[in-house]
């Protein structure tokens, strides 16, 4: 299984190179962050992603700055989005889950202030506590590696990327490593990348992570 994790800044830069990207990689599953936005945002998402050859099968309202898009054929059951608390004048934000083809996959989009991403993650970890199986964790966490909202997740499920990984932001001159995706010890992880080829560098202010994760050997 293939796995992206890309924030699209609501396809309001490149749109047409957000759809190469996604393309050329082939992904099964793809972990949005930022997908758009505004009365037509379902229409807009449903209509990029047949574009990139995927589906949307969590983007609804409740799911606020995430949506899970997979290839047609996958298996999907439990297809849910999650809403999370909100303070006025912030954003609105939530995550999206859903069991694709066996695996747990979560998104999220974690808040800009370190206090709200402490209580959202409250409420994550509330669901990756009861998920059964092998789990994958991708999103935009907005703190670095070191910061406590990674040292959380690690209790579920592990960096893919590893020694030496890449920054994904800003696409344009990245210095900040702020996304990721995150596999439970059931999964064996490989090729983790982040795509910085000139569309990838058009397409949003993030640069997207790329991992392939299979079932770890017995």
């Amino acid at each position: 299984m293939r796995v992206m994790s890309y924030n699209l800044k609501g396809l309001q830069l490149d749109e047409d190179a957000a759809v190469a990207v996604v393309r050329l990689a082939q992904v099964d599953v793809l972990g949005v962050q930022e997908p758009p936005r505004g009365p037509l945002r379902r229409v807009r998402l449903r209509r990029w992603a047949e574009r990139a050859g995927l589906q949307v099968v969590v983007g609804d309202f409740a799911s606020r700055t995430t949506a899970l898009l997979v290839r047609p054929g996958s298996v999907v059951e439990r297809p849910r989005a999650h809403r999370l608390p909100w303070r006025v004048g912030w954003t609105r934000r939530g995550f999206a889950t859903a069991r694709v083809d066996g695996v747990e996959v979560v998104v999220l989009h974690l808040s800009v202030h370190p206090d709200e991403r402490a209580r959202h993650l409250d409420q994550v970890e509330a669901y990756l506590g009861q998920a059964q199986g092998p789990l994958v964790v991708v999103g935009d966490l907005n703190e670095p590696p070191d910061g406590p909202a990674w040292q959380r997740l690690a209790r579920y499920a592990q960096d893919t990327a590893g020694d030496g990984a890449a920054p994904t932001f800003r696409a344009s001159g990245p210095r900040h490593r702020i996304d990721v995706v995150l596999a439970s010890p059931e999964l064996a992880a490989s090729g983790s990348q982040v795509l910085r080829d000139a569309a990838a560098r058009r397409a949003s202010d993030h640069l997207p992570l790329v991992v392939d994760v299979e079932p770890a050997p017995a």
